[in-house]
């Protein structure tokens, strides 16, 4: 069988972004358990990433919603798919650098959804189904997420009320060392998905693979292998805002906060929805600063937050947009493109020398600045 050399090249473009979803995005596993003690940081992302990869192969469902779902695969090429997923990569990596936890399923999304309509035009996406299994879910999830672990927050100080902080903090310690492993695995099973189904999609699009078929058994195991590893080198920077910036953790937090994500993302896997883990866990963190009295929600970092969720799928768009006519102008297009993006690796990587954050430090910033006192941006 001879295989394009665009669709080898789509292949690993996906692997390495499956790659970079997974140290960006393993804060939504790592981060309340690291922040809170419950783990130490190098035991946190070692377990993440053995949960990730677990969790990876336990469903194809969202694999399928991406392959068969976003965009019409009668209509597109594997070179929309690679100008799709320079676009995650790119924004992955941006948002990595200034430590803000975009969400690589949102940029996946506008990539695609970008290069498509450039490529094709508007009636390459399907937009009902878009907005069924991402809009409505991006909406919902964060506030229900939010809301659980805020009403579970006070519940949890309230039956501790008569024990002592040494007992309790213990009894949650143990109880996170289970839900952060729980959410590692709801994690991966959720974002391990989205790459299982890119690359399935390039495999139709190449008529490798019949349509609405299931992802390869290799694609499988190399999308849970490539977001294990990924994991497994930690986005210290977007841990570190996502558990010491928003609100003082504690471990009674932590909990409920890992405990409510996870089975958020679960279900949406179950019913098929490429939902954002990242934008679960930020509600729910932020539902736990709500949820505990004394605890202060850092609200302009919350703010700066929102407004990179907002903005991730149409910059991702025009990104993909912009990269798509390059990508079609045959092997050199590609490579330009391709070129590019190692660029911006290289670029951001140097950034982040010069302000390194490690599993050493990733907590050694104030959980909470006094009031009035001028905050400086996320590392």
């Amino acid at each position: 069988m001879h295989i394009p050399l665009i669709v080898v090249v789509v292949v690993i473009t996906a692997l390495v972004m499956d790659f970079t979803c997974g140290f960006h995005e393993c804060s939504d596993a790592v981060a309340t358990s690291v922040a809170t003690g419950a783990f130490r940081p190098l035991v946190a992302v070692g377990v993440a990433a053995v949960g990730n990869l677990i969790g990876a192969l336990l469903s194809t469902k969202i694999a399928l919603t991406i392959s068969n779902g976003i965009v019409d695969d009668t209509k597109i090429t594997p070179t929309v798919i690679f100008a799709g997923l320079v676009a995650v990569i790119i924004w992955n990596l941006v948002t990595w650098v200034v430590g803000l936890p975009s969400s690589t399923t949102h940029a996946l999304y506008g990539g695609l959804i970008g290069a498509t309509v450039v490529a094709v035009g508007m009636g390459g996406v399907h937009f009902a189904k878009v907005a069924s299994t991402f809009l409505i879910p991006a909406i919902a999830a964060p506030v229900i997420a939010g809301i659980v672990t805020l009403i579970g927050t006070r519940i949890s100080y309230r039956m501790t009320r008569g024990a002592s902080d040494r007992v309790a903090t213990r009894a949650y310690r143990a109880g996170q060392m289970v839900s952060a492993s729980m959410m590692s695995l709801a994690h991966g099973s959720n974002d391990g998905q989205k790459t299982m189904g890119v690359i399935t999609l390039a495999l139709v699009t190449s008529h490798l693979l019949p349509h609405n078929s299931h992802p390869p058994l290799w694609v499988i195991l190399s999308a849970a292998v490539g977001i294990g590893a990924g994991t497994f080198f930690g986005g210290w920077r977007i841990i570190r805002t996502v558990g010491k910036r928003l609100t003082d953790l504690r471990s009674p937090q932590g909990f409920v906060a890992e405990s409510a994500s996870t089975a958020v993302v679960l279900a949406s896997g179950h019913l098929g929805l490429a939902l954002s883990t990242t934008h679960v866990s930020g509600g729910a963190v932020i539902g736990s600063g709500l949820g505990r009295r004394g605890a202060a929600v850092r609200w302009s970092v919350a703010g700066r937050l929102l407004l990179t969720w907002l903005v991730t799928v149409p910059a991702a768009a025009i990104v993909a947009g912009i990269a798509v006519p390059v990508a079609s102008a045959g092997a050199v297009g590609t490579g330009v493109v391709a070129a590019i993006t190692v660029a911006v690796g290289i670029v951001t990587y140097l950034l982040s020398r010069r302000n390194p954050v490690n599993s050493g430090n990733v907590n050694d910033v104030p959980a909470v600045q006094p009031a009035g006192t001028q905050e400086t941006a996320p590392a």
